[in-house]
Formats: C-alpha cells, sequence, structure tokens
C-alpha cells in the first residue's frame, strides 16, 4: 500500500490536518456559539475551563486546518485534549471505549502528531515560506 499512497502522503496529511482541524474548531464553534449543537443556545461563560476548552478548540482548530502556527496549535490542542480526557472521561474508568473518551484520546495522539510533523506543505506556514525566498 505504501507503493500506492505513498507518494501522495503530503497530501494526504494536508487533507488530515484540513478536515481535523476543522471538525475541532466545529467543536469549539458549538461550545462558544452553540453552532452545530443540539442544545443551541446554551454557551457556557467565556472564563470558565469549558469556555477556554472552546476558545482553544474552535480557534486551534483553525490555525490547524490551514496550516498556520499548526505545531503550536497543535501542541495546545493535544494538551487540551489529554486534560478533557482524565478530567471528564477517565473518572467513569479506565478504558476509552467504557468512559466514552475515544475521542478526546485520538484528538490528543493526532494533535500530538501534527505538533511533532508541522504544518506540511499544503499550509499557510509553507505559503509564506515561499513568498519570503
Amino acid at each position: 500500500m505504501n507503493q500506492i499512497l505513498g507518494r501522495y502522503s503530503e497530501q494526504i496529511y494536508a487533507v488530515m490536518r484540513l478536515v481535523v482541524g476543522f471538525l475541532f474548531a466545529c467543536h469549539g464553534a458549538s461550545k462558544l456559539f452553540g453552532w452545530f449543537s443540539n442544545t443551541p443556545g446554551q454557551t457556557p461563560p467565556l472564563f470558565s475551563l469549558t469556555g477556554l476548552a472552546g476558545v482553544i478548540e474552535f480557534f486551534g482548530g483553525l490555525l490547524i486546518a490551514v496550516g498556520w502556527f499548526a505545531s503550536y496549535a497543535a501542541f495546545l490542542a493535544s494538551g487540551t485534549m489529554a486534560v478533557a480526557y482524565f478530567m471528564s472521561h477517565y473518572p467513569q474508568g479506565f478504558w476509552p471505549i467504557k468512559n466514552r473518551g475515544e475521542l478526546a484520546a485520538v484528538y490528543s495522539f493526532v494533535f500530538l502528531f501534527i505538533a511533532a510533523k508541522g504544518s506540511g506543505r499544503w499550509s499557510v506556514d509553507a505559503a509564506l515560506r515561499r513568498s519570503r525566498h
């Protein structure tokens, strides 16, 4: 499979970064603005843990999606999701499949990977680097 898909790894990475960042931003938009929510209009106070998580999710997700300071945003998002897992899910049991923490765990590790790899070729960061040279 690497022989077939390997040559497209940069493009696949960019699409993954875009989709994951967008979905994460949607979580933040749900918290901050009530968008995409089953309970529209119910938003937490901005200066609360949930409000702060919403800010990190919305703006961090947008930065990750477009690839602008994506390493920093992804590192912060990874930590946020790790904290969310241990604060909200872990008290209901260790295993993510039982405590409904799969999404937080997956986000945490995907964002850690993005933080390590960077924005990639198809990103605002790459465009800015090209324009400077």
